[in-house]
């Protein structure tokens, strides 16, 4: 393997996030690439078969298949930590292969599990429906509230988890306070971080132990590829992920890993401009009479404002929204968009929308729905690079149509 300080990645600690999307965690080959390299094998040769015992023994570094570690996905890995400001990573074919990762790896029967409520619809599936099969117990709670936190401990509870913002109602919850009271127990905090990206939001620095990432979404940005990750100390990915990841085989694509790097290079100048539009966009809409709510994270009248502005450095590329008129309406002005597309994905180039009451949020029964402030009239819009003034004129013309 390349020593990394011929490398020029020495001093990668001290760079700035930009930098380290960039160059962060970069190995070259013998070929001395400009670009990273994308190793697509199974497996590596060994010069003899002492060298391949000393291998598996752990006294040799190096690769031994690539569903344990590839190259590739090793400098997508560590330029995540560098950027995350973790120890260690691994990742995952997917976002949902991540989260199940970081809870299974570190729960047996018996365990306990606290959980917000306002969770991404898989995302509650696991907690709420997997993990209960193997005997592990869980809570949902409302978990903007800390006291809800502190009053659904129990003796065995192990395990907090959390997105925020959430899906789709972009709730803010307080990662520090949260993580107060997981420390107080002995719990871990898993921090579901995909809508803040790793550019707004710091849940590491916050006091959470685990953090995870659909790296499909912005990470990616161009609706490419599958892919996520899970980021924590070394103690932790040693002694929790590191067998459950070797055996149960979730790993990335070295494909897909090395798209992901190209994704990370162009990650700020996205997220940047997606959040510029997003505001405009968000402000353009409370405006209309035809808009019943507008949520967005950076306006003063979002629900957890005052949170917003002290745990987050940015707002969001994600705006939510209600619609006059329910179903009906809402399914009218999406079918009446031209530039903006119908998709339940997010965090991409091109701005997409979505009915999560129909889609990614339609196995929750209605009341559960209701608990979380998801209505027919919802819609959960993802902005893109387009131009925020075309943008702007689709949905005007959308909702002039419905």
């Amino acid at each position: 393997m390349t020593d990394k300080s011929t490398d020029g990645t020495a001093n990668a600690a001290n760079w700035r996030p930009a930098t380290q999307m960039v160059h962060g965690g970069t190995s070259r080959s013998q070929f001395g690439e400009t670009s990273e390299a994308m190793f697509l094998t199974q497996g590596f040769v060994y010069d003899s078969a002492e060298a391949a015992e000393a291998r598996f023994k752990g006294e040799d570094e190096g690769f031994i298949y690539s569903r344990y570690a590839n190259p590739t996905v090793d400098m997508f890995e560590k330029r995540m930590c560098a950027l995350e400001g973790a120890e260690d990573a691994r990742a995952t074919a997917s976002g949902m292969a991540a989260v199940s990762a970081s809870l299974l790896c570190q729960l047996k029967a018996g365990d306990h599990v606290v959980s917000a409520r306002a969770l991404f619809g898989s995302c509650r599936w696991v907690v709420e429906t997997l993990m209960p099969q193997y005997g592990i117990e869980t809570t949902l709670i409302d978990g903007t509230d800390l006291e809800n936190w502190q009053r659904a401990v129990r003796p065995n509870t192990k395990v907090f988890f959390l997105e925020s913002p959430t899906n789709p109602t972009l709730e803010v919850i307080d990662i520090a306070g949260v993580a107060k009271i997981a420390d107080a127990i002995g719990a871990k905090v898993v921090v579901d971080n995909v809508f803040a990206t790793p550019l707004y939001q710091k849940p590491l620095e916050l006091g959470a132990h685990i953090v995870v990432y659909s790296a499909t979404k912005h990470i990616d940005g161009q609706g490419r590829c599958l892919g996520g990750i899970v980021l924590s100390s070394k103690d932790w990915i040693d002694g929790n992920l590191h067998d459950y990841f070797r055996h149960t085989g979730p790993s990335l694509s070295p494909f897909n890993a090395w798209t992901l790097l190209k994704g990370l290079e162009t990650l700020p100048l996205r997220v940047r401009q997606q959040t510029e539009s997003a505001r405009k966009i968000a402000d353009h809409l409370a405006s209309l009479n035809s808009i019943k709510r507008v949520i967005y994270p950076g306006r003063p009248d979002h629900p957890q404002a005052d949170l917003v502005q002290k745990q987050m450095s940015g707002g969001s590329t994600l705006v939510a929204f209600e619609i006059e008129g329910g179903k009906a309406a809402a399914f009218a002005f999406e079918n009446a968009l031209q530039i903006i597309r119908i998709s339940n994905n997010l965090g991409d180039a091109k701005s997409l929308i979505t009915h999560p009451a129909t889609t990614t949020h339609k196995n929750l029964a209605e009341e559960a729905r209701a608990e979380l402030g998801i209505t027919d009239a919802t819609v959960r819009l993802s902005i893109g690079l387009e131009d925020a003034d075309d943008l702007i004129a689709d949905i005007d013309r959308a909702l002039a149509a419905t």
